[in-house]
């Protein structure tokens, strides 16, 4: 028996990008959940000679140190010291383990590993086409207070981009995973704004290039409050595009929150658009079929389509997804609409960013 394993591949004659989601077989052990996980996605990377460039695993807190141990049996040396995100989310309805994505490339050099204070954090691909950075799991854990350790985080990943040159006008992506994410969602929001203000990304003059980003309310598995990961296109700078308002969803700063609705990015084989977290949302910002998970679904899957459609993006071109239930009931009305849509589907249960928010989808999509 194995995992279930959707692997999509974009080529070109510099690269080939591969986007690896794998989910567990149902009502088996565990450990034989965390090892055939990982026993799949090593023999995809090992078959296409690829190189992980961002990894993330969802599961319970007590899952965690069994799929850190399955992960390093099963990579040897693939493993190039850089942590995946180990994100905390509820038990689903496939046990402790929701899932996990891996973003790899192959063709040309291999990744060169970036570092904090000694500590590996991210990658870096340097191709003709870009030069394509991540970083993962970028969290600080000295501090009590979790909008602290949001402003040392956000400082920590501005200190990494400008040694190569940058800064957050480069991030096309973000992730914010944020530990009980609706007792501080706004202070979160206040140090996010701050950050993008004081860097010049919003604001009078500037061009509103705020990154497109999910902030969700899964705790990273370290202890932390909150960790980060982002994507940045080092070289050719400023290729990225950002679209603010798509289908129902107007300009989120208009209700305090500093994202882009989407972004379009060069990445190694094509263009990647990255569509930030997305929810039941009307054109005024306000939570829309309140109480109605029904109603939430097929809104959320219809603004998601939208600003894939304004991005130039189809169905077919996705290639990682996340759902994100506040409970169990919700992903159980959730799974005709997964079979309805060939994407691929990874569910956590968590909180979303607002009480009344019961279903959000994130996705990623690229074409040439």
């Amino acid at each position: 028996m194995t995992a279930n394993l959707d692997t999509r591949n974009v080529e070109s004659p510099e690269a080939t990008e591969i986007f690896i989601s794998s989910t567990p077989r149902e009502n088996a052990p565990i450990q034989d959940q965390a090892r055939e996980i990982f026993a799949g996605i090593s023999d995809v990377l090992r078959s296409r000679g690829a190189s992980i460039l961002q990894e993330r695993i969802f599961s319970t807190q007590s899952a965690a140190e069994t799929l850190r141990k399955a992960r390093a049996q099963a990579y040897g040396d693939l493993d190039d010291g850089v942590s995946p995100s180990f994100l905390v989310a509820e038990e689903g309805s496939s046990g402790p383990i929701a899932g996990v994505q891996v973003h790899a490339v192959s063709g040309g050099s291999k990744p060169e590993v970036v570092q904090l204070d000694g500590i590996p954090c991210g990658r870096i691909f340097r191709s003709p086409r870009c030069s394509y950075l991540t970083l993962s799991y970028i969290s600080d854990q000295q501090d009590q207070q979790a909008p602290e350790q949001a402003r040392i985080m956000m400082q920590k990943g501005d200190t990494i981009l400008k040694k190569y040159g940058v800064d957050f006008l480069s991030v096309p992506r973000t992730w914010m995973w944020l530990k009980d994410i609706l007792s501080w969602y706004d202070d979160f929001n206040h140090v996010r704004t701050n950050f993008f203000t004081e860097w010049g990304l919003v604001g009078p003059g500037t061009r509103q290039s705020m990154p497109a980003s999910t902030g969700i309310g899964l705790g990273p598995a370290n202890g932390g409050h909150c960790t980060m990961d982002l994507t940045a296109v080092l070289e050719p700078a400023g290729s990225t595009e950002y679209l603010q308002a798509a289908g129902k969803q107007q300009c989120a700063m208009e209700y305090g929150s500093a994202f882009s609705r989407a972004s379009k990015a060069v990445t190694p084989a094509g263009h990647t658009v990255f569509v930030s977290g997305t929810a039941s949302i009307n054109t005024d910002g306000q939570t829309t079929n309140l109480g109605d998970a029904e109603g939430q679904k097929k809104t959320t899957i219809e603004n998601v389509r939208a600003v894939l459609g304004n991005m130039n993006c189809g169905d077919d071109d996705v290639v990682h997804v996340i759902a994100y239930c506040k409970t169990t009931e919700i992903e159980k009305v959730f799974e005709p609409y997964k079979k309805a849509l060939n994407w691929p589907w990874i569910t956590a249960i968590c909180d979303i960013c607002r009480p009344d928010l019961l279903f959000e989808i994130e996705a990623t999509a690229m074409h040439k």
